[in-house]
């Protein structure tokens, strides 16, 4: 009898919570994912604003394996944003423990929520949906009792996002190594803002 063919691995176990939107489904970030979120990150438009280079294949598999070990040890993180009528991914979003510094999130600082869309995305208003299904889940499964965003000071299209979902400008703060732009809402504000 000739041997048998090695068994390939069991792809990765998915993890974490999938939210639903009226256009999107947000699905914690997968190897699956891998092309879409890709071709989005090697944008060097959509990244101006947050590293300001273009993301090489290899830093978007690391997101991605960050994405599942923050999902696994936390209970939040990434996810992709995959259009419903489409199923391509569009777009990404975060919540996330904010750090000053290192690579990791800091669990005493709070939770930010954050967000990137695919250029051919921009002006619909995709970012502001997927950041109401995020900021719930923010506050009504993980109990959040605020909960910051942060934008380069030049990005007014995140600072409307961020507006747009009740939040308050603090005015700029240090977080990530650098001068942010940072605003918050409490649980108490995003509950009076529900209809």
């Amino acid at each position: 009898m000739p041997p048998m063919p090695p068994v390939p691995p069991a792809p990765p176990a998915r993890i974490g919570q999938v939210l639903t939107t009226q256009r999107l489904r947000l699905e914690p970030c997968h190897p699956d994912h891998f092309d879409g979120l890709q071709a989005m990150n090697a944008d060097p438009v959509v990244m101006q604003y947050i590293t300001g280079r273009a993301e090489t294949p290899e830093e978007t598999l690391q997101m991605i394996a960050r994405g599942q070990a923050r999902w696994a040890k936390w209970g939040y993180s990434w996810w992709s944003f995959i259009e419903r009528d489409s199923g391509e991914v569009v777009g990404a979003g975060c919540i996330q423990n904010l750090r000053h510094s290192g690579s990791e999130p800091d669990a005493a600082c709070p939770l930010e929520i954050g967000w990137r869309l695919r250029q051919d995305r921009w002006h619909r208003g995709l970012a502001i949906e997927a950041a109401v299904a995020m900021a719930a889940f923010a506050f009504d499964t993980l109990k959040a009792p605020t909960l910051y965003a942060v934008c380069d000071p030049g990005n007014p299209a995140s600072l409307a996002v961020m507006r747009r979902l009740g939040m308050r400008e603090r005015g700029l703060e240090r977080w990530y190594e650098r001068p942010l732009t940072t605003c918050e809402i409490t649980a108490a504000e995003w509950r009076a803002r529900q209809p």
